[in-house]
């Protein structure tokens, strides 16, 4: 990351030296479109800070339903509104594993999270539109449904 910051420094300066008049334009720029996205991403964070509340018991308490439909509409749902980086998510699945919760309903659940942005969405519709962004939770939905069904099928879960 460190070296991120090193090239970028060196690339301003050098874009400094060439022209600053363009430069000190473009850092202008930027620092606007910082400044209008920061209050839909500091809202983004406040959301995402209360969902991560949520206990780990709480989710497996609702996700290992004894009906695996209901779970797997609940498994959908919460993935679709929880948002949550990779690196926590796949060990939240093997503790989910181990708990006993099926293989469907762990996809179901890992993949929506992935997948579908319900609590991205106002940031999404600022940049693709209300259409694109919406057109784009549904599909990424039923693809997530779908790919639960096939984990079904493949493990055995639904047969």
């Amino acid at each position: 990351m460190i070296g991120l910051y090193i090239v970028t420094g060196v690339a301003l300066v050098i874009s400094f030296a060439f022209d600053r008049k363009k430069t000190w334009a473009g850092l202008k720029k930027g620092w606007m479109k910082f400044y209008k996205t920061l209050p839909s991403y500091l809202f983004l964070l406040m959301l995402i800070s209360f969902i991560l509340l949520l206990s780990e018991d709480f989710i497996i308490e609702n996700l290992g339903q004894e009906n695996i439909f209901l779970g797997l509409l609940f498994s959908l749902g919460i993935g679709s509104v929880t948002m949550m980086p990779g690196f926590i998510a796949y060990p939240l699945s093997r503790i989910l594993l181990a708990r006993g919760v099926p293989y469907m309903i762990i996809a179901a659940f890992v993949t929506s999270l992935m997948l579908v942005g319900v609590v991205t969405y106002p940031l999404e519709k600022s940049y693709m539109g209300k259409k694109a962004t919406i057109l784009r939770n549904i599909m990424s939905f039923l693809v997530a449904a779908g790919i639960s069904l096939i984990a079904g099928l493949f493990y055995g879960e639904l047969v």
